[in-house]
């Protein structure tokens, strides 16, 4: 079984998710399901579809009445040792949230220019990220993220 870890620049942490539970493990997407680390009131479990050619990792979120609360996706980059079967998804700071009403929200963009200057981040991972948030509008504005929410669905 894949060994799964999660690292941030801001805060600064790597974090072995050994409690997320695989569903789907192929050479371009990882399917999990998970409990939050810190639970909240309004985020508490999830499933997350990691689709590493793209380097998005689309997110389901639940509340802890078991409520969709809204679609959370990260722009990710993705490490992947085959000898230990271990990832590490970094995440390059843009997000998208697409509410139940099918509001899009991107947000974190303001943390690019700290990161950068505190050399978190470079400027190749910055127009990397550009390139991937671009590529997750597309296909949200042009109505084929049905499609990423089906392959989810199907593991609930």
């Amino acid at each position: 079984m894949a060994e799964i870890y999660r690292k941030r620049l801001i805060p600064d942490e790597c974090i072995h998710l050994k409690s997320d539970r695989i569903l789907l493990q192929n050479d371009t997407r990882l399917l999990t399901s998970w409990d939050t680390l810190r639970p909240k009131s309004e985020f508490a479990r999830g499933l997350s579809l990691y689709l590493i050619d793209k380097g998005w990792k689309i997110s389901k979120i639940y509340d802890t009445a078991n409520q969709f609360v809204y679609w959370y996706c990260d722009i990710i980059k993705t490490e992947y040792t085959k000898e230990t079967d271990t990832y590490v998804f970094t995440d390059l700071l843009a997000d998208v949230i697409i509410e139940p009403d099918k509001t899009v929200r991107v947000v974190d963009l303001d943390e690019f220019e700290p990161a950068f200057k505190k050399g978190l981040i470079n400027v190749e991972d910055i127009l990397t990220a550009l390139g991937q948030l671009n590529g997750l509008l597309e296909v949200i504005y042009g109505g084929h993220f049905a499609d990423y929410i089906t392959q989810i669905e199907e593991y609930e």
